[in-house]
Parts: structure tokens; sequence; C-alpha cells
């Protein structure tokens, strides 16, 4: 067992600076609770409802086998939507995922063309993978506007499963021009199965001396196991889960497991504590749980939990990722209500679009 591992993180009090992201230290080295803003919420999701979705695509794919790499042309587009309606343009760049792998390693983008509606790139975005693993990813292109704030707004998507694809057609090396589509992705990928984790939540107020209500208190998260994994590699899997205290997402907020191989139900029994929580704090943080198989030097996200109230705020600030489900908030309020109590649970894993980690 790993249960020994535990270290703390103390959450103190949060300034109120609803324009920034700020990162506070105090003199004793710990990093407190950030207000979040709109803008800096971009890292978890772009704009999808504002511009219609018109135009095409232009691209080709390919795997060169002596480089063992996926290489994904990305040649122009034509008669996309404009985000500035008076000047007709917009400013847009072309995203590719390698799906179900949403994380920062299965990114890849190509410049921003400026004051277009109709840009070329002629750039190669290329994928470090073995052949017999595309037969589990979806290659997902989408279309976006970068404006001045270097806020994203949606323009279009294209997605390829390829699972079907023919390497060794030719035809299918060429360039073709593809119709932008509504966001789709969001959607297919929630009905896939990720697994499930079974976890157990405890906090655990501070005695005060004379007083009946303690000021502070801890969050303890003991994940015990996962159960039927995802496999993006063929039958390897060696899987860990880190845990963030939203809305920081400082490294000093972030814990973590050993990672488990072989296996797609690890058993971790690891107990992560967080101290420094106030009772009005319980309402406005979030713990995220993610779920990832580590490869080589990179991490491939499998899913994740997000445990909170789900109001989609946090200190007055609309969040995206205040988004848990009907049983995440179960779980939550169980454990708010049970104070000095584990309260268990297993949870669907989902997927979700995560924040950058700030320095």
């Amino acid at each position: 067992t790993d249960t020994a591992s535990e270290s703390s993180y103390q959450l103190r009090r949060h300034k109120k600076s609803p324009s920034s992201l700020t990162n506070l230290s105090s003199s004793s080295g710990m990093t407190s609770l950030s207000s979040v803003s709109g803008s800096v919420m971009s890292v978890y999701s772009g704009d999808f409802g504002n511009l219609e979705v018109k135009g095409n695509i232009q691209f080709a794919v390919d795997y060169v086998e002596s480089l063992k790499e996926l290489h994904v042309f990305v040649a122009q587009c034509k008669d996309l939507a404009a985000a500035d309606v008076k000047k007709q343009r917009s400013d847009p760049y072309v995203k590719a995922y390698l799906l179900p792998d949403k994380g920062k390693m299965g990114k890849k983008k190509t410049l921003v063309v400026k004051k277009t509606l109709n840009p070329v790139y002629n750039e190669i975005l290329r994928y470090k993978i073995e052949k017999q693993y595309l037969k589990t990813q979806k290659l997902n292109l989408s279309v976006w506007h970068r404006d001045t704030f270097k806020r994203n707004s949606f323009l279009g998507e294209v997605e390829l499963d390829l699972d079907t694809w023919d390497w060794d057609n030719k035809q299918n090396k060429q360039l073709k021009w593809y119709p932008l589509k509504r966001k789709t992705a969001p959607v297919a990928l929630e009905a896939e199965s990720r697994g499930e984790m079974k976890l157990a939540l405890q906090y655990v107020p501070e005695p005060v001396l004379g007083k009946k209500l303690s000021t502070t208190g801890e969050v303890h998260i003991w994940v015990k196991e996962c159960f039927d994994l995802p496999l993006l590699r063929g039958n390897h899997l060696n899987s860990f889960v880190k845990c963030t205290i939203l809305p920081d997402t400082s490294r000093k907020s972030r814990q973590k497991t050993r990672a488990v191989g072989k296996t797609t139900h690890p058993i971790f029994n690891h107990t992560m504590v967080y101290d420094g929580f106030r009772p009005e704090d319980l309402t406005e943080a979030c713990v995220e749980l993610t779920v990832w198989d580590h490869y080589k030097l990179t991490n491939q996200f499998l899913g994740g939990l997000r445990i909170g109230f789900g109001t989609g705020k946090s200190y007055g600030t609309e969040v995206d990722w205040m988004d848990s489900t009907s049983e995440e908030v179960a779980l939550w309020e169980k454990m708010v209500n049970s104070p000095n109590t584990w309260i268990e649970a297993t949870l669907p894993l989902r997927m979700l679009l995560i924040a950058k980690i700030s320095k």
C-alpha cells in the first residue's frame, strides 16, 4: 500500500482579484487559492456558441513508416465564418488532436493567419506514434479564431476515424476538401466508457480550544482503485492518478499516486491530504482527479472526475471547471455534511478539458 505517501497543501485566504489568476505565496512558502477570470479560463475550453459554422478545410493524412510518424498536412481553409462581421474577416488557426487524448501531448496547431476567411497554412503536424495504436484513435481537426486577447472562438471541425482508414490507398494520401461541422466531439467522447474510480473522501475540521466551530480543516482523498480503464496502446497500460484542488493550478497544489503497470484494474490505495480549508472554501473549490497512462516521456489522459458543488462559479467568478455531475456533487455534499467520516463511492470517469499547470 501507499497510504503513507501523504503531503499537505495550505489553502490560504484567496485574493479577490477576478481580473487575473494570481498565485500568491505566503511567508511560509505555501500557495494561496486564486481567483480565475474568464480570459484565463480559455485554457479549459473555447467559445463554442457565438459564431456560425461554415466553410471547408483542405488537408491530407499519411503514415511515414521510416519515421513511425503520422503526418497531417494542413493546406488551407476557405469561406470561414467572420469573427469580425464589419470587416468580414477572422484570425484563424487549425488545431489537431488524436482522440481520446485531449492532453497537451496530443495537441498540435498551426500558426495563426490574420485578417482572412481563406487562410493558407501548408504546415505538417507530426505525431510520433506506432501504427497499430492509430486503430484506437480519431483525428480531430478544428478551426479557431484567435482574437487580440488570445481568446478562441470555434469555427468548425472535422473528425476522421482512423480505425477504418485505408493507409494503403494512394487516394487517401491526396489533399481533400472536407466541410467543417458543428461541435460533435464532446458528445461522442462522453458516450465512450472511460472506466471507473473507487475512492473515499473525508473532511476533518481542526479542533479549536474553547470554540465549538473550527476555522479550518483538512480534506482527505483516498484513491483506492480504478476499473476498466481504456487501452490506448494495444494491451499496454501504466496508469497513475493526479490530483489538483481548483481553482489553484500551481504545481504546489498537485499530488499524484505511483504508477501501476500492466492492468486495466490498478489498485493505488493512496491518500492525499489538503489542509487549510475554511468552511466557505468547501463551496468554492473543486477536487480534480485525473487518470493518466505514462509511456516513455509522455502522459496520455484516460479520464477524470471533478468533485465539488458544480455551481459553475468559484469565488463569484464563472468558471468552466465547476461542472461536477450529479454523482460527483452527491459525494461532495455527503462529505461536507458528515465531518470526520469516510464517504466512499465508485464514480464513472469522464472526458475533461484540463487546465494548464501554472508555475
